[in-house]
Parts: structure tokens; sequence; C-alpha cells
């Protein structure tokens, strides 16, 4: 094995493809650190830098790092980002994919949310059917993929164990989500929630952006939909999608057409 495979994680600024931090990025230590430099931030370059380094849970900076020292025997030749997952895609979105966490060996490992797991396999599958990427894999971060219109984002940037964030860990990663929506809220006109937690999460992130948000909150439902007004006479759309996870998938609960379906309405709220 190579001392690249060797290393534990890519600390930011050492040539990691599209790494977005430097050495001199802020870190955040705590949930106070969390929102403060979420807030700061001065652009959505450099928030997504102060996410990527992010060591403010004590268990899932442990974990995520763990998991990148041992690797699943497939991946043991390849380096492991082992850090937060940042948001990416179109900075100007008219779509945003919002999702639950980072997997173990596959956000984590990659450095892209959805990114080298089988979730992502569907996923980005459908987005190429409907239009919405350029090509229908993702294997890497540097393997070309771009989103048309769309942006992704988990509601916890690092990958916890068991996939089972906390609620106290939730909280704690939530200024960074909110602050990415409104980024580009501007642009956004529908938001697609993948899994009930990420419905749930993104109420309060709506909420404290400036949106109506109905009381009592909707419930969740694969094909849910929910139009909220927001400020400045905008507009979004929450729509609700089955996690395309494996276990989803493999009993049929999610199959493709109903993605293709849901990701097409989408464009349709979204006029892309």
């Amino acid at each position: 094995m190579s001392d690249a495979a060797n290393a534990p994680y890519v600390l930011p600024g050492t040539g990691w493809p599209d790494d977005p931090a430097a050495p001199d990025t802020p870190v955040a230590h705590d949930a106070a650190d969390v929102a403060g430099l979420a807030a700061s931030a001065p652009s959505l370059h450099e928030l997504l830098a102060r996410q990527s380094v992010c060591r403010a849970c004590d268990r899932l900076v442990a974990w995520r790092e763990k998991v990148a020292v041992e690797r699943r025997r497939m991946f043991a030749a390849e380096p492991y980002w082992g850090r937060p997952v940042p948001g990416w895609g179109d900075p100007e979105p008219r779509i945003m994919v919002v999702g639950l966490a980072p997997a173990a060996h596959g956000g984590n490992r990659t450095g892209r949310i959805f990114t080298g797991d089988r979730s992502g396999d569907w996923l980005f599958a459908s987005l190429h059917r409907v239009g919405l990427a350029n090509q229908p894999t993702s294997v890497s971060a540097d393997d070309g993929l771009r989103l048309i219109g769309t942006r992704m984002a988990a509601t916890v940037r690092c990958a916890p164990p068991d996939n089972k964030p906390t609620p106290a860990e939730r909280d704690t990663c939530r200024p960074w989500l909110a602050r990415e929506i409104d980024d580009v809220a501007p642009t956004v006109r529908c938001i697609v929630c993948l899994g009930g937690f990420a419905w749930q999460a993104v109420w309060p992130v709506l909420d404290q952006a400036g949106y109506e948000v109905p009381r009592p909150r909707p419930k969740f439902g694969h094909g849910a939909e929910v139009r909220l007004a927001g400020p400045d006479d905008t507009s979004v759309t929450l729509l609700g999608c089955y996690h395309p996870s494996q276990q989803n998938t493999f009993t049929g609960r999610v199959t493709e057409d109903m993605l293709d379906t849901l990701f097409t309405r989408a464009k349709t709220l979204a006029a892309l």
C-alpha cells in the first residue's frame, strides 16, 4: 500500500480534488463555533471550506476518522477523505437535494455526497435520465460529473455510526445547511428531501430563512408536496422522496420509475 493510501485522511490544502479548504481555514470546535463561522462566511466557497474542516461533534469526528484509517477491504488501497462532506453542485441552483449524511465508505471516502455508494448509483442514474446530471454515475470527486440546475447537501455533514446522527449532532450541524440554503435561496424553487430525517430537518432551516412554515408541519411521504411563500415574493416547493437506500431499493419500496417521476416533477416546479 502506498504512503498516500496509508494516510488516514487528506488534510486541508494538500491537493485533494476540488478541496475548498486551506491551511488557514477556521475550524469549528463546538456548536457556537459552527453558528458563528457559518454566519460570518463571506462567500459560498468559504462556507464550504469551513464546513469541510468542522470538528464540532466529538463522536462524529472519531467515527469518520476511524473509518478513514480502517477502511473497507475493497477500498484498502485508496486514501479516504475522512472529513465533513460539504455541499456541491450548481452555485445558483433551481433545485436543492437534501439528504441525511455521508455514507462511511461513500462520501466519507470520496469527499462528495452520494458518491461511491449504491444510493448514489440510483440517485445519479435518475438525475441523468431526467436531464439534471451530465452522466449517470458518480464514483469520485474528479470524475467529471456535473449537476444541471441542481445542488446537493447533507443535513449532517459527517458520516455517523450506523448512519444515525443524534438530535444534538443534527442541531449542531444545522447552521451549515441553513446558511447554504440562505445563500442559494434567490434561485431555488424546489427542495427535494431524501427521507424523513431530511424532511424534518429542513423545516426549522426554512423558518429561519423567512419562509412561511405551516403549523402543524406536513407529514413526510414519497411525493409529498408543500409550497411555501418566502421573503421578497419568492416561493419554494418541498418534495418528499423515499431515500434510495439499499434497503428501499432492494425491497422495491423505491423504484427507478418512482425516482424519475419525482425528479421530473422537481424540474417542472423549478422551471428547468
